[in-house]
Formats: structure tokens, C-alpha cells, sequence
């Protein structure tokens, strides 16, 4: 009979024997790891601890910890829903709308199972699966863009943060080639161009996870949060053993490939149901929806006066979007075969470094009030409406778009 005092002691951190010392090691919490765990909440674990069986009990408190410790608990039915709506031939676009509601909760347990791995694998490489998992949804979503020929969609999601130079190059030289003045540039010149930038993006990358996680790593720390009394988790231990948390992590991973697929391949269906552009939908709603948990977060931390946090979570975001999500996906369709560049359309970087230039301009003296908030609210919102007013072109004509490009590519 197994000894209770053990017993309790195994159940309380979800750990297979021998990790209790392992997990104890303090590692330094991200901006983007505060913010997600402000969503999670404490797990009862009274009555697991009363299962005879270890294995059993130990498989009831993992299924408790990651599918009922979020306050998100609520939105998992939608992963069933989405699952039900495909293979039962429902209406697409519910399929589209289940699916993006489903990717919620998914994102923030991926942040959550990210975490827990870097408890075991240090703080470095617990930084880079950070980097990495980060934005998996939004590089799972790219990768069956690309696939699907559907290169506009699937890039507009992280338009308004991306790299303003590497952006704007491809754009520039299609220009300069328009006008008469410069020699003639061939479509492969620029998408080349596209490729090298992308190349270039990967590295400065590289380099600035380098700086932030190994030897600027003080400049990154966020400020410690009081314990304000709610049964939110700010953990500093694992709660899953390694072979446990990477499990989950693989599982949840697939998951949300399944939905992301689902939302790329119902997206045009979506669009005409609702009589809405497929730019709107991809700039718009699929960034709110599919970073929901992230913001949520980022928003409870700015009440709490954590601007750190707040900051740290938005630019953080911005930063993988623009300098690793976007590239990677340049150079996956590389490898795929598939002819996808950097040349967006004149309102699309127009909007990108107007955007930058508000955000910058008004973090500038280091200060923040509600004005300023409203101001950044309302670009947002006349960006949003400039895109909402734009209906989808003809794949026939000639709208400036790139000759070459998948037929099915959507462009504004």
C-alpha cells in the first residue's frame, strides 16, 4: 500500500519519481510566460489524491492539470464541435468559426506545456521553445497556406507588425522597375530579394534571442507580481514531469494543426458566407481570435500597473512575427516549391509603417495613459475599417499582383 505522506507529496506536483529535484530549479519568467499564467488557475487535487492506483492517478492529475487548469476551460468544447462540424459536412464557415474559437485555449496550453519543458531543459533552451512555441499556431496556419497556394492569407495575419525595411524592399524595387527609370527587374529578381532579406531576418533573429537570453539576459526580466488574492498560478516549479509534459505538448501540437487546417481551407467559404474580405478576416479576426489568451493576459498585467509585462508581451509578439514567423514561412515555400515573397501591396505597407510609427512615437518618452491607449485604439480600429471596406479581386485581372502566383492566392 503506498505511503500517503508520498503520496500526496507525488500527486501535489504531477511528477514521475525523481524529478521533485529537477523542477525545483529557478528559472527566469519571461514576459510572455508571466502573462500567460495569469489565465491559469489552481487545481483541486483533494480528491485524485484518494486514487489507489499511482499510474491512474498519476494519468487523472495530467488530465487535470492541462485540460481543466486555464480559466479558458469553458472554450474546449469547440475543439470537439470543429472535429464534429468536419467530418459531418457542416456549413464551412462554422467549421471556420468553431475552429478559431477552439485555437484559444489551445495557444495558452501550448504556452503553458512550453513552460513546463523548460523547467527540465534550462533557461536558455527553455527560452528558444518560448521563441519557438510562441507563435507555433501562426507558423502552423503559414505552413498549410503555403501548401494550399494561399500565400496573401496566410502573411496578412502578422501585417501590422512586421519589418518595415525587409517588407518594403521587394515593394520599392517593383516600383522602381514601374516607373521607367531603372532597368527592367524580373519577378524572380524580386522574389530572390525576398529570400535573401528572409535569410538575413532568421539571423538578426538569432542574434537577438542571443542578446536576450544569454548575455543581456538582465535587460528582459520582468517585475515580480504580488499575489493579489485570486487563484490565478504563478508557478515556480513544474507540475508535469518532462516525459509527461512532452507527451501533452506533441498532443496539443497536433491539435492545433488540425484546427489550423481547418481555418485555412474554410477561410474562402467563410468569406463568402459573410460577405467579408478574406484580407479583413485574415489581418483582423484571425490575429484577435488567435492570440486572445496572449492579450487577455497582457491586459490583466497593465491593470496590475506591470507595464513591463504589458509591453513585453505585445513587442515580444511583434518582434516573433515579423522577424522569424514571416521569413520562415518565405523560406518554407522555397523549399515547397511554392513562389512566396515579400512584395505586398502598396495599402498594406502604408498601413505596416503607420502603424510602427504610432506605436514608436508613442512609446518614445517611457510614460502611458489612458489617452495615449485610445490613440493606438483608434489607428487600430481606422486600420481596420480601411480593410473592411476592401472586397477581394478577381483572380483574372491584372491588380498589380505578382505574375506567377497560385491562381488561388487571395489579394486585395
Amino acid at each position: 500500500m503506498d505511503d500517503p505522506a508520498a503520496t500526496a507529496a507525488a500527486s501535489a506536483g504531477l511528477l514521475e519519481p525523481g524529478a521533485k529535484e529537477i523542477a525545483a530549479r529557478h528559472l527566469g519568467r519571461t514576459a510572455h510566460n508571466m502573462s500567460s499564467s495569469s489565465l491559469r488557475k489552481k487545481s483541486d487535487l483533494a480528491l485524485l489524491r484518494k486514487v489507489p492506483c499511482a499510474p491512474l492517478r498519476r494519468l487523472l492529475d495530467n488530465l487535470q492539470e492541462v485540460l481543466l487548469g486555464t480559466k479558458l476551460v469553458l472554450l474546449f468544447p469547440a475543439v470537439i464541435l470543429a472535429l464534429a462540424a468536419r467530418i459531418f459536412h457542416f456549413g464551412q464557415e462554422w467549421v471556420f468559426v468553431l475552429s478559431l474559437i477552439g485555437l484559444v485555449p489551445l495557444a495558452e496550453r501550448l504556452s503553458f506545456l512550453t513552460e513546463q519543458v523548460a523547467f527540465y531543459t534550462g533557461p536558455t533552451v527553455g527560452g528558444l521553445l518560448n521563441a519557438t512555441f510562441g507563435n507555433v499556431t501562426e507558423v502552423i496556419i503559414a505552413i498549410f497556406a503555403l501548401y494550399e497556394g494561399k500565400m496573401q492569407a496566410d502573411v496578412s495575419t502578422g501585417l501590422l507588425i512586421l519589418g518595415v525595411l525587409c517588407h518594403s524592399l521587394p515593394l520599392m524595387l517593383r516600383y522602381a522597375e514601374s516607373s521607367g527609370k531603372h532597368a527592367v527587374v524580373s519577378w524572380d529578381a524580386g522574389l530572390e530579394l525576398s529570400r535573401a532579406c528572409s535569410v538575413v531576418m532568421l539571423l538578426a533573429y538569432v542574434a537577438y534571442l542571443f542578446f536576450q537570453l544569454k548575455t543581456h539576459r538582465q535587460l528582459f526580466e520582468p517585475q515580480e507580481v504580488e499575489d493579489d488574492g485570486d487563484d490565478s498560478v504563478s508557478q515556480d516549479e513544474a507540475v508535469l514531469g518532462f516525459p509527461s509534459a512532452m507527451i501533452w505538448l506533441g498532443v496539443v501540437t497536433l491539435m492545433t494543426a488540425v484546427l489550423s487546417e481547418f481555418v485555412v481551407s474554410t477561410i474562402e467559404a467563410a468569406s463568402k458566407s459573410w460577405e467579408l474580405s478574406v484580407s479583413f478576416i485574415s489581418i483582423i479576426l484571425i490575429p484577435i481570435v488567435g492570440n486572445a489568451a496572449e492579450h487577455a493576459g497582457a491586459v490583466i498585467f497593465a491593470f496590475k500597473n506591470k507595464l513591463d509585462i504589458t509591453l513585453g508581451v505585445s513587442l515580444g509578439s511583434a518582434t516573433q512575427i515579423s522577424m522569424f514567423v514571416v521569413p520562415l514561412s518565405v523560406l518554407v515555400g522555397w523549399i515547397m516549391g511554392v513562389p512566396m515573397d515579400l512584395d505586398f501591396n502598396l495599402l498594406e505597407t502604408g498601413s505596416l509603417f503607420l502603424a510602427i510609427f504610432v506605436t514608436t512615437f508613442t512609446l518614445q518618452d517611457g510614460s502611458s495613459h489612458y489617452l495615449k491607449g485610445l490613440l493606438l485604439l483608434f489607428c487600430y480600429v481606422v486600420i481596420a475599417i480601411c480593410f473592411f471596406v476592401l472586397r477581394q479581386c478577381a483572380n483574372g485581372g491584372n491588380d498589380g499582383v505578382n505574375p506567377g502566383v497560385a491562381s488561388n492566392t487571395w489579394r486585395i
